[in-house]
């Protein structure tokens, strides 16, 4: 279970380095190989690989004559992009998806349960600031989620 918001940074090369709470769990499930591929609110998902071949196999197995399964298809798994942990626990973001994602230096890893999502630290700021002021914190809960006791 990955949780937490970790501001990071990327290098001159496009590195990140994974935190080091998460690093001894990586090397255990996934041998720290990674899946990154783009979201479409504006970050990148990283998912270990064991989890993003259940995900990929599941969005793959749906009939692709449905346009949007098929550009789902396209734009999930064609950006998707293996990556495995260096000795310094750090992952190589391609030059495309840092693009993709408006990356610069300043990025903010963020534990989703089973993947994280990285932002461009300003991005996740504004919108951040944008979701703790929309209804689901303001108004009430939707009815997916009203019967959560949070």
């Amino acid at each position: 279970m990955f949780r937490g918001v970790t501001n990071l940074n990327i290098d001159s090369k496009g590195r990140v380095a994974m935190p080091a709470r998460y690093r001894d769990r990586l090397r255990e499930s996934c041998e720290g190989q990674l899946v990154v591929t783009v979201d479409r609110d504006g970050c990148l998902l990283v998912y270990p690989l064991p989890e993003w071949e259940r995900i990929e196999a599941a969005v793959m197995a749906r009939p692709n004559i449905d346009p949007q399964v098929r550009q789902l298809q396209r734009v999930f798994v064609g950006y998707a992009t293996d990556v495995e942990m260096d000795g310094q626990a750090r992952i190589l973001i391609a030059p495309t998806l840092r693009e993709q994602a408006k990356l610069d230096k300043h990025v903010v890893l963020v534990g989703q349960g089973n993947k994280f999502e990285l932002w461009d630290e300003a991005v996740w700021a504004a919108q951040r600031d944008e979701w703790l002021q929309s209804d689901a914190f303001t108004s009430g809960l939707s009815e997916a989620l009203s019967s959560l006791s949070i």
